[in-house]
């Protein structure tokens, strides 16, 4: 009986390490497809203005080159992050969330063109790592910035049990509300697709939960609950 349990308990051990390794290189089979397809066009793109400066010289064609790059880069950024599925947080601490938003707003492209940050009530302190807390404000700052255009007025308030950010621009269709988090869905040429995929993860690491709703104004509303 004593033999028969233990080859039991290697068995289950066998299979899950199988499945395990079979998660890997599915994961891994992902992230080769997503590099060479995400790269490939804007390398293409900077190809093309490389080719025009050269005809012209004009100083423009360098600066859309040198917007295709910055793309790349964080394209190259997001899908690194994104290869370390399901990292746990380690090492969390109590971060001053209030803080933590301002900074990530100062640091968000594009953050200064007439858009407005509202930071209401008290936002208090949460139980996170610092570094992968600033990635999730700053990658729904910029989902805001980029779908709901200049003038967008965004609003951080706490919630029972977390936080919430919404913003004044066209919402989120409900039967759309799932897909934005997926790896690659981006309804912009320009965008990497990958920025809502990382608040998930993120949240999804400090054991959080993240939807999105409606907000008051009619935009879109992220809510972080199971907060500490």
């Amino acid at each position: 009986m004593e033999l028969m349990a233990g080859w039991v308990a290697y068995e289950l051990e066998r299979r899950e390490h199988t499945r395990e390794l079979r998660s890997q290189t599915d994961r891994l089979d992902e992230f080769a497809s997503m590099v060479s397809h995400d790269l490939r066009n804007p390398l293409s793109v900077a190809s093309g203005y490389l080719e025009l400066a050269r005809e012209d010289g004009d100083p423009e064609q360098f600066d859309r080159i040198e917007t295709a790059l910055d793309r790349m880069d964080r394209i190259v950024g997001d899908l690194l992050y994104l290869a370390r599925e399901n990292e746990q947080i380690r090492e969390p601490e109590p971060v001053d969330l209030d803080e933590a938003v301002r900074r990530a707003w100062e640091t968000v492209d594009g953050a200064d063109r007439e858009a407005t940050l509202v930071v209401e009530g008290d936002l208090g302190a949460v139980t996170a790592d610092p570094n992968r807390l600033a990635q999730l404000l700053e990658n729904v700052f910029r989902n805001s910035l980029e779908h709901a255009g200049a003038g967008v007025r965004i609003r951080v308030a706490p919630t029972d049990d977390g936080f919430a950010i919404e913003d004044d621009g066209p919402g989120i269709p409900p039967e759309r509300r799932e897909e934005v988090f997926e790896q690659g869905f981006t309804t912009r040429r320009e965008g990497t697709g990958f920025g809502l995929a990382i608040v998930r993860q993120i949240a999804d690491g400090h054991g959080w939960t993240v939807s999105v709703t409606d907000g008051e104004a009619g935009g879109a509303r992220f809510e972080m609950s199971g907060v500490r």
